[in-house]
C-alpha cells in the first residue's frame, strides 16, 4: 500500500515539476513577444472606438431613425409614458446604436431641465439568454434581490412589478437581439413579453417602455400576435448601409481611433465596399479596421494596409463561424453534427430524410429525445439562414420534394466547436451504424 502511495506522489511532483518547467519556456517566449510590442509605436490613439459596444457623440445616416426614436420617446419630459417600440433591420445597421445614443441624450436633457431621469435597462438576449435570467436582471435594476435559479417564472414576474412599483419612475427596458430569446424558448418567451408590454394596467406608482431590437427580418413570425400588437405600437427600421455611407462611418472613426497618417483612402474603401458586400453591415466594417489595425500592430508596421485588410477578412470570418456554431441551441448542434457526420462518412446525397434518421441516431446515443421532422425542418430553415449550411430542394418525381443539404464551412472547425460543448463532447468517437447509411 504504502509503495502504490509513493509511486503516486511521484507521479503527481513529476507531472507538477512538467508544468512548472513547460510554463517557464512559455513564460520566456511571451516576454519576448510583449517587450517587441512595448518597444514598437502605437498605432491606435483609442481603438475601443471600433468596437460595438462605443457609441460616439455623431451617427452618421441614421438620422431619420434617430429622430423617430426620439419622438417616440421624448414624451417621457412631458410626464407621459412613450410607447412600445421595435426596432428591426439586419446585423450592423445601427440599432444598438442609435437606441443607446437617444437614451444617453434623453438622460442629459432630463437633467438640463430637472426632470426625473427614466429608469433604464439594456439586456442583449444573446448573453442574458433565459426569461429567468432576463426578468433576475430587471429586477436586480430596480433594487431587487431573487435567486440566481429556483422560482417560476411568473412568480419573478410578480416580484419584478412589485419592486417596480415602489417608486413612480419610468422604465425604458431595451431587449437587443429579442429573437434568440423568443427562438430558444417560444411560449414562454412569448408570455414573458407579453406581460411586459402590458404591464402598465398592472402599476399603480410605475410605468414601463418596452424597446425590441432584432436582426432577424422574419422575426415576426416567432411572436403570439397579442405580443406583436403589443410591441410594435412604433416600428423603427433600419435599411443597410451603402458602401459611401459606411465609408463617412469609418472616416469618422478613424480620426478617433488611429494616430494620424496610419490609415490612407485605400484602406478605408476596401473595407467600406467588403461590408457592403456583406448586405451593408458597420459592425462588419469596423471589425475589419480594428483587426487589420492590429494585424499591422503586430508586425511593427508603420501604417495599415490594404494586404492587412484582406488577411483580417480571413480571420474574422473564421472566428465569426466558429462563434455561430458556438452559440447554436443543443438542438441545432445536433442536427449540424448529423450533416456533418454524413459528410464525414462521404454520404453522396445528404437529404432531409436521411439527415432525420441520423439525427435520431445521435439523440439516441446521447439520451435525449428528439424533436419531430417538421421542427427538423425548421431548424434546418435556421442553419441555412445563418450560412453554416446551404439548403436545395429537389424534385424527386412521383416521390416529391424533398431538400440537399451541403456544408458551407470546413468540417474541422464543426467538429473542433462541437467538442468545445462538454456534452456533446462524448460524441466525438460517434460512427454512424451501416443501417441509417445504407437506406
Amino acid at each position: 500500500m504504502e509503495e502504490i502511495l509513493r509511486v503516486e506522489v511521484n507521479h503527481v511532483l513529476k507531472t507538477e515539476l512538467q508544468l512548472v518547467v513547460s510554463s517557464g519556456m512559455k513564460s520566456s517566449i511571451l516576454d519576448n513577444l510583449f517587450k517587441q510590442i512595448l518597444s514598437s509605436p502605437s498605432l491606435f490613439k483609442n481603438r475601443d472606438a471600433l468596437r460595438p459596444s462605443y457609441v460616439p457623440d455623431e451617427l452618421p445616416h441614421r438620422e431619420e431613425q434617430i429622430t423617430k426614436l426620439g419622438a417616440i420617446l421624448a414624451t417621457a419630459l412631458k410626464g407621459g409614458t412613450p410607447s412600445n417600440a421595435f426596432l428591426y433591420g439586419k446585423t450592423g445597421t445601427g440599432k444598438t446604436a442609435v437606441a443607446l445614443y437617444v437614451l444617453k441624450y434623453l438622460e442629459n436633457v432630463c437633467d438640463k431641465l430637472g426632470v426625473s431621469k427614466p429608469l433604464t435597462a439594456y439586456i442583449n438576449c444573446r448573453i442574458v439568454d433565459t426569461c429567468y435570467r432576463v426578468l433576475a436582471r430587471l429586477c436586480e435594476e430596480v433594487g431587487g434581490k431573487v435567486p440566481f435559479t429556483g422560482l417560476p417564472t411568473d412568480t419573478l414576474y410578480e416580484k419584478f412589478k412589485a419592486y417596480l412599483d415602489r417608486t413612480s419612475n419610468l422604465m425604458i427596458i431595451v431587449l437587443d437581439e429579442l429573437d434568440r430569446l423568443i427562438k430558444k424558448n417560444k411560449d414562454i418567451a412569448n408570455d414573458v413579453l407579453y406581460n411586459l408590454t402590458r404591464i402598465n394596467s398592472h402599476l399603480s406608482q410605475a410605468r414601463v417602455c418596452v424597446i425590441g431590437i432584432s436582426n432577424d427580418m422574419m422575426f415576426k413570425d416567432y411572436l403570439d400576435p397579442r405580443v406583436l400588437s403589443s410591441l410594435s405600437e412604433e416600428e423603427v427600421f433600419f435599411p443597410p448601409y451603402t458602401a459611401d455611407e459606411l465609408r463617412d462611418i469609418l472616416l469618422q472613426r478613424v480620426k478617433i481611433s488611429f494616430n494620424d497618417g496610419v490609415v490612407g483612402d485605400d484602406v478605408i474603401n476596401l473595407c467600406a465596399a467588403l461590408a457592403a458586400r456583406e448586405h451593408g453591415d458597420a459592425r462588419r466594417a469596423l471589425d475589419l479596421l480594428r483587426v487589420a489595425g492590429e494585424i499591422a500592430e503586430r508586425e511593427g508596421a508603420s501604417k495599415v494596409t490594404t494586404d492587412h485588410v484582406w488577411r483580417a477578412l480571413r480571420e474574422i470570418e473564421r472566428d465569426t463561424v466558429r462563434e455561430t456554431v458556438r452559440t447554436l441551441p443543443l438542438q441545432s448542434k445536433l442536427v449540424l453534427f448529423s450533416i456533418y457526420l454524413l459528410k464525414r462518412a462521404k454520404v453522396a446525397e445528404a437529404i432531409t430524410g436521411l439527415i432525420y434518421e441520423t439525427y435520431k441516431e445521435v439523440c439516441q446515443f446521447l439520451r435525449i429525445d428528439p424533436v419531430t421532422q417538421r421542427r427538423m425542418s425548421d431548424l434546418l430553415n435556421d442553419l441555412d439562414m445563418l450560412g453554416l449550411i446551404n439548403a436545395r430542394v429537389i424534385s424527386k418525381g412521383r416521390y416529391g420534394r424533398t431538400k440537399k443539404i451541403t456544408l458551407t464551412v470546413p468540417l474541422e472547425l464543426i467538429k473542433e466547436v462541437l467538442n468545445e460543448d462538454p456534452f456533446l463532447r462524448k460524441l466525438s468517437d460517434f460512427n454512424l451504424p451501416s443501417s441509417v447509411l445504407k437506406r
